[in-house]
């Protein structure tokens, strides 16, 4: 295992040394041993106690400390100068077979000196919910922290009632977030922005190293991948809950599962965060939300972009108008993909609104009409798809045009159906699923956990395993929570 400390070793002022504490009994609860393989850590070792211990609260075998990284960051559109990892530690860096750097970081690992009077620590639910959820992202090829372990502490947590304490470790490719460069900003503290996009060029993209605008090729690279990263999840109807600027990742890639939620019923006002009482973080307002978040990583970039702010200034905003332009292909691009269109033609848009506005009027599940679609392009079999809607003659009618509109391109029903399966999930992690294997595992029973986990490892095969239905009515999670 190579195990390195290169944000640690940036200046004091990017991070806080903590003093790692024991739990009482850790244990593993899920281990993602081709994760642990590809990152050269021995899932041997990490089950030993040695490696419990690294798991559970960060004691590396060189016995330097981890940190709690330093960020500030806008809280559904309210500004807060210093946040930073109030449960979390950053652990080091550890380098896998292709070279690549990957952060491990412990979530629930207990307080450090950003915890603004919290316990640091995590429920059970909460770290179920992220391993479950950031795997699935994985599985569904869109970037995300991966789940490396989930434990249990042997210690209970306070929340409304004495619940059980849990520790997930993830990696990403970085944790550093805009609210990192925030955090500085705030401060007028030029000299760190300066080491910091510096040490986000080396560590994510050293393709940019030569750019003669560093900075501003850095704003380009994270709006292009901000965009792309967006579209994706609104294609498999991920609401992320919480899009504050200290949850969105430098390196384009899902971070913070908190509050987040698949749809079922397709409503682009959908909203399922508790928090969220405005619906700021809607389902269909998630695209503006990360553009107004690339806005506020772009202020802090001003002074590096050009010397002279108005000049900066028209620089950013021209950088940031490209955002929708990289957004609206990667969307369009998708939802063709979605419907087996392998050639363009200007009136699918149209026929692609058409489809999503019978879906939100008749509340057609999202997941199961692209997947019954598959079938319809298979088979010719429409009864599965037209089930899906109350209004079954303005659907057939719609299916008729979409039939009509593949005779333009060349393409076999088998190979277009195969190609449609292979972007249309058959399951995602469905909230009501996702909350009784939590409500198991809170009662000792992890079971229905790995089942759904397993399931949720390979989203795109057919199965004959209920985890492609939605909910019954009593089933219906309404709303979802921070893990906090």
């Amino acid at each position: 295992m190579q195990l390195l400390r290169q944000y640690a070793a940036l200046p004091e002022r990017f991070s806080t040394p903590l003093q790692s504490r024991p739990f009482k009994a850790p244990a593993i609860i899920a281990l993602n041993e081709p994760l642990a393989t590809a990152l050269g850590l021995s899932p041997e070792w990490l089950k030993s106690p040695a490696g419990l211990s690294f798991l559970s609260h960060g004691l590396r075998p060189d016995g330097l400390p981890p940190v709690a990284m330093a960020y500030a960051g806008h809280q559904f559109g309210h500004f807060v100068p210093s946040l930073g990892d109030g449960r979390a530690m950053l652990v080091g860096e550890v380098m896998d077979a292709h070279g690549k750097l990957w952060d491990l970081h412990l979530k629930g690992s207990g307080p450090t000196p950003f915890s603004r009077r919290g316990d640091g620590r995590a429920a059970l639910g909460p770290v179920l919910r992220e391993y479950s959820v950031s795997e699935a992202m994985a599985a569904l090829g869109i970037p995300t922290t991966r789940a490396l372990a989930a434990l249990t502490t042997g210690e209970n947590v306070l929340r409304e009632t004495l619940v059980p304490g849990g520790v997930i470790a993830r990696i990403a490719s970085s944790h550093v977030r805009v609210g990192t460069f925030q955090y500085f900003a705030a401060r007028g503290d030029q000299e760190a922005l300066r080491i910091l996009v510096d040490h986000v060029i080396e560590r994510i993209y050293p393709e940019l190293t030569n750019s003669p605008n560093r900075a501003l090729a850095l704003l380009e690279t994270v709006v292009k991948r901000q965009a792309k990263l967006v579209a994706q999840w609104m294609l498999v109807g991920f609401i992320h809950g919480v899009m504050n600027t200290d949850n969105m990742s430098i390196a384009g890639e899902t971070i913070d599962f908190g509050p987040c939620a698949f749809l079922d019923a397709y409503d682009p006002g959908k909203v399922f965060s508790f928090i969220d009482q405005n619906g700021r973080y809607a389902y269909g307002q998630q695209p503006d939300m990360a553009l107004w978040n690339l806005g506020r990583f772009a202020e802090t970039l001003l002074p590096f972009i050009d010397k002279d702010t108005d000049n900066a200034v028209k620089i950013a905003t021209e950088t940031l108008a490209r955002f929708d332009d990289v957004f609206g292909e990667a969307y369009l691009s998708g939802w063709r993909q979605k419907l087996g269109l392998n050639t363009e033609q200007k009136a699918d848009t149209t026929l692609i609104s058409r489809l999503l506005t019978l879906m939100h009027r008749d509340e057609a599940d999202f997941t199961r009409t692209f997947r019954q679609l598959c079938n319809v392009a298979q088979t010719g079999d429409t009864s599965g798809f037209l089930s899906l809607f109350k209004d079954q003659a303005a659907a057939g009618i719609w299916l008729q045009d979409w039939q009509q509109r593949l005779t333009m391109d060349g393409m076999s029903a088998e190979d277009r159906a195969q190609a449609m399966k292979a972007v249309n999930p058959r399951i995602i992690p469905r909230n009501h699923q996702i909350e009784a294997a939590i409500t198991a595992a809170v009662g000792g029973n992890y079971e229905p956990f790995h089942r759904l986990t397993e399931a949720l490892s390979h989203p795109f095969d057919d199965a004959d395993d209920g985890f492609d239905q939605p909910p019954a009515q009593h089933e219906r999670v309404q709303n979802t929570f921070c893990g906090t």
